[in-house]
């Protein structure tokens, strides 16, 4: 099943994948086959008459027995060993890696990315992460519930107010966006497998640059090639820091282009909403979050979906919701 809408299943990379899966497994197979052949070939030097030919269990004797129980535990746990090792990823992190090479010399300070990879995977996916704080405030950090699992992760620095303008803000969350599709399969990444979340701001961000496909465009980027955006209590307004600059109360909504609702559409990458408790959240987040839920169905879009994490507030909801990120992230990889 394909997820995303307007995508397509690349059938060559798709076979390639389904071809080393069998390699793999012929090779474990045959790793398990020698174990075994070694196993009794040396209990056969050991034990005259090979135990595999004994009719009659109760004729065995201690010794006997003893030998059987060595062999069923030597080979379990040199198998197991083996196949936990083949298992075992180890992860490597490249800090303060710019994205932008051009610019003030605040846009060089702050356009950096810290990228965090398994070294002995290929094809992994990778989440792009944008922090929270207002779009004035907060550094980037790779996860701890992103770490050893399989993915990278591409934590992202980004200008803040009021030392540049909103459209700094997302129009340097697009170009991170589009760094990583540029250079993860340098990685070991693949381009069809990246995903975008946030917290907070970095919610808003995510909405922003998958839903309005001119910031991604500047960079020869299809927003829609994004595997799926996943906003963590995220603006579906124009963001109230963006409202306090033009005079308004943070209390008044507004819609208009610096607002991910503006840009609702059928064709989207999936979009996984994820918010706190209605009587928790800020500013009433959960209902602007529902209402955008609501307006993206209507728009026709099939990948719409909305989780309300009862008893968490704007800040504490980002734990679990790292759960249901992990979640979807696993579906829509089983399909690429």
């Amino acid at each position: 099943m394909v997820l995303r809408k307007s995508g397509r299943v690349d059938s060559r990379r798709f076979s390639k994948r389904e071809l080393k899966g069998r390699k793999e497994f012929i090779r474990k197979s045959g790793l398990l086959f020698s174990f075994i052949m070694v196993s009794l070939f040396f209990i056969g030097i050991m034990e005259p008459t090979p135990f595999l030919f004994y009719t009659n269990p109760l004729s065995l004797s201690k010794n006997q027995c003893f030998m059987i129980k060595s062999y069923i535990l030597f080979v379990f746990l040199l198998v197991s060993s083996v196949l936990s090792a083949q298992k075992d990823i180890s992860y490597i992190v490249e800090k303060d890696v710019p994205y932008r090479t051009t610019g003030d010399p605040y846009g060089l300070e702050r356009c950096k990315v810290d990228i965090y990879y398994p070294e002995n995977l290929e094809d992994f996916g990778t989440v792009v992460w944008f922090h929270g704080g207002g779009l004035s405030g907060g550094s980037k950090f790779i996860p701890d519930e992103l770490k050893n699992c399989g993915l990278a992760v591409v934590a992202v620095n980004y200008r803040l107010l009021p030392k540049c303008s909103i459209k700094d803000c997302i129009d340097d969350a697009a170009a991170a966006v589009a760094w990583t599709f540029k250079t993860i399969e340098k990685y070991g990444g693949s381009r069809q497998r990246i995903f975008v979340s946030g917290h907070s701001a970095g919610g808003y961000l995510t909405n922003m640059i998958g839903l309005d496909k001119k910031w991604l465009q500047v960079y020869s980027i299809d927003a829609d090639s994004i595997a799926a955006l996943i906003p963590f209590s995220g603006h579906a307004i124009s963001h109230f820091a963006y409202r306090e600059s033009l005079g308004m109360k943070e209390t008044q909504p507004s819609i208009d282009e610096y607002a991910p609702l503006y840009y609702v559409r059928p064709d989207a990458p999936p979009l996984i909403i994820v918010s706190g408790d209605r009587e928790m959240e800020m500013l009433g987040r959960y209902e602007e979050n529902a209402y955008f839920w609501r307006m993206m169905k209507v728009a026709g879009h099939k990948e719409t979906y909305l989780y309300e994490l009862d008893g968490y507030d704007h800040g504490s909801m980002a734990a679990p919701a790292f759960h249901i990120l992990k979640n979807h992230v696993k579906k829509i990889l089983e399909t690429r």
